[in-house]
């Protein structure tokens, strides 16, 4: 009997765990489930009697390669950080290995040992990264095959809010990892545009961000998604002028977003300057006293950065936040960044009733015969709850494909690979279209 192991059974691992149980009991194979909260494992298997439910830490050696000795394929949703551990047991132990998160330096130091051993280590499996790769290869390839020459390409992608469950002045709840949402941008963003490669701090990122149009949804906006040169060569588009990945939100979130980052809000560095703060309250005044020795005051900021209308809409937004509540800050919170995502994680936060929405939009410019040609490939994808949510759907389904495409031998590739390669890409989006996740083009 073939066995999957999944480590990691929160919220994002719901969708992903609904399509293994179907597939390993279509299958006969086995489903084992690991997570440090053995309650949360036994309620997401239930009575599934090819479900099996176990506590693990994953920190503990041999706990880890007990359970990866027993698997045929391991799955990793634990926190990027985590996915080493795991990696090196399945390379040490013989075992394939999936996972949503980006290929980092720890992975691909493995990458000779995982060849050797004939093993097949996919990452970047997800969402985005993991749907944009795959569906954007398969518009390249298509371009390629007839000839054409690309150049430019433009990739956004977001997880937000479905306009029906919008309720809030940001536009915005958190269907993903909150701290991922403190810290976007933090890195800053470089990517290449009419051949010219710009480069932009942390500051600059929230900064009149363009807006665009999917469908008929309200407006949005994008803003540069970290390192979208590194991914030039990886797509084969050494050729194209114009190459940008972005991250996706509602128009007015940017502005908002920006003022706090400049209020010093988001910093993982500053547990100096508010060691003593007791209180959110006690916390942001030191920090509007800190963002003061620069401006004159809040109200003159606001007009000098923004018009009359965002002026007000950032006010709300700031006051929604209830960022100067006489409220206890809780224990094992250190840093501005910690304060601020536990303010987000109550106030942001997605409703029994809500759903969540994820949106994607390639936008193409190519040449043929000389002649231009543009397409656009749109993905919007609704969750159906708070819990099996568009972005657990979009992030799991991939990985659960894949892992099954593998134990039926219909994906035999070998080595350390992201979803850029028509064995994977292929198969993939054609199970994905049937489960609903699929593209509409517009060419032109």
């Amino acid at each position: 009997m073939k066995s999957i192991l999944l480590f990691g059974a929160g919220k994002s691992a719901t969708v992903l765990i609904d399509y293994l149980k179907k597939v390993v009991g279509e299958n006969n194979w086995k489903l084992v489930i690991a997570d440090a909260d053995i309650k949360q494992a036994k309620e997401k298997t239930g009575d599934n009697i090819f479900c099996n439910a176990v506590e693990v830490n994953v920190t503990n050696d041999d706990e880890r390669k007990i359970l990866i000795e027993e698997a045929d394929i391991v799955i990793s949703l634990l926190p990027p950080s985590l996915h080493i551990l795991v990696a090196k047991d399945c390379v040490a132990i013989g075992r394939n290995l999936l996972n949503a998160s980006y290929v980092d330096d720890s992975i691909r130091n493995l990458e000779a040992e995982i060849k050797s051993k004939e093993l097949l280590f996919v990452c970047e499996l997800g969402l985005d990264p993991g749907i944009d790769h795959m569906s954007a290869m398969k518009l390249f390839d298509e371009i390629k095959e007839k000839g054409g020459e690309i150049k430019s390409f433009k990739s956004h992608c977001g997880g937000l809010i479905a306009p029906e469950s919008d309720t809030n002045p940001w536009h915005y709840k958190i269907s993903w990892n909150p701290r991922n949402v403190v810290l976007a941008g933090s890195a800053g963003a470089v990517y290449k545009e009419n051949n010219q490669a710009i480069q932009k701090k942390y500051a600059e990122i929230f900064d009149n961000c363009p807006s665009i149009q999917v469908d008929d949804l309200p407006k949005l906006a994008w803003y540069a998604n970290r390192d979208s040169l590194s991914y030039i060569p990886v797509y084969h588009l050494q050729q194209s002028e114009t190459f940008i990945r972005t991250t996706l939100r509602y128009a007015e979130f940017c502005n908002g977003w920006k003022t706090i980052i400049d209020l010093g809000l988001t910093s993982d560095n500053d547990e100096n300057i508010i060691a003593g703060c007791k209180t959110f309250k006690e916390w942001y005044k030191v920090k509007l006293e800190n963002f003061l020795l620069n401006h004159k005051s809040l109200d003159d900021y606001l007009h000098q950065q923004f018009s009359d209308a965002d002026n007000q809409k950032i006010r709300n937004q700031l006051q929604f936040l209830e960022l100067d509540a006489d409220e206890k800050i809780p224990a094992n919170k250190f840093s501005s960044a910690d304060f601020l995502q536990s303010r987000i994680e109550k106030k942001l936060v997605l409703m029994p009733t809500d759903k969540d929405m994820v949106v994607m939009l390639h936008e193409i410019d190519y040449v043929l015969n000389g002649v231009k040609h543009s397409v656009k490939s749109s993905l919007v994808v609704k969750g159906d709850d708070y819990q099996r949510t568009a972005m657990a759907k979009t992030v799991g389904l991939p990985l659960g494909i894949t892992a099954k495409l593998i134990l039926q031998k219909k994906i035999k590739l070998k080595g350390l690979h992201i979803p850029v390669v028509k064995e994977i890409y292929e198969p993939v989006l054609t199970e994905l279209k049937e489960l609903g996740v699929s593209f509409k083009e517009t060419h032109q």
